[in-house]
């Protein structure tokens, strides 16, 4: 299966999950909590105005298709990929929020297929809001990119 037959199929249309593709072209499927969909908005809420934010943005990946919970990337590269069905090119900024479901070698392959796939900067966010922040060298003590936005992201201020 690919993207398009995914994103055209009448049955996986309103799925209350996070579907992507494996390299095989399994479906996969991940529920989430509140909780995830409000580090979401909050992290979408606190992404630079210049640009565009884009909420599961599904990223062609040398394993498939991978949707990035939120990503962030410059109008230049919005014109390249916005008619896509799939971004051929990774937005600058991935973010994924962190799930109890979700496990290290999960994230940390999701970072590797993002930076390879062109993304400059991949983000994570655990479930207390705390932010990490990596390049293709490793971690980072705050984003290059955007450098202001703070390390631990709050729902309720």
């Amino acid at each position: 299966m690919q993207w398009q037959d995914v994103c055209e199929h009448p049955s996986l249309q309103n799925l209350p999950f996070k579907i992507e593709l494996n390299e095989k072209g399994q479906i996969l499927m991940s529920p989430v909590k509140v909780y995830h969909s409000a580090f979401q908005g909050k992290i979408s809420q606190l992404l630079p105005k210049q640009g565009v934010v884009l909420a599961e943005c599904a990223i062609k990946t040398a394993k498939g298709t991978k949707v990035a919970d939120i990503a962030w990337c410059s109008e230049g590269r919005f014109k390249q990929i916005e008619q896509e069905t799939e971004c051929s090119i990774a937005p600058e900024v991935c973010i994924e929020v962190l799930s109890f479901s979700n496990t290290s070698g999960e994230i940390e392959e999701k970072r590797t297929l993002y930076l390879v796939a062109g993304a400059i900067e991949f983000w994570a966010c655990n479930e207390n809001g705390n932010m990490a922040f990596f390049d293709g060298n490793g971690p980072l003590k705050t984003s290059n990119l955007i450098p202001d936005f703070p390390h631990q992201v709050k729902i309720i201020t």
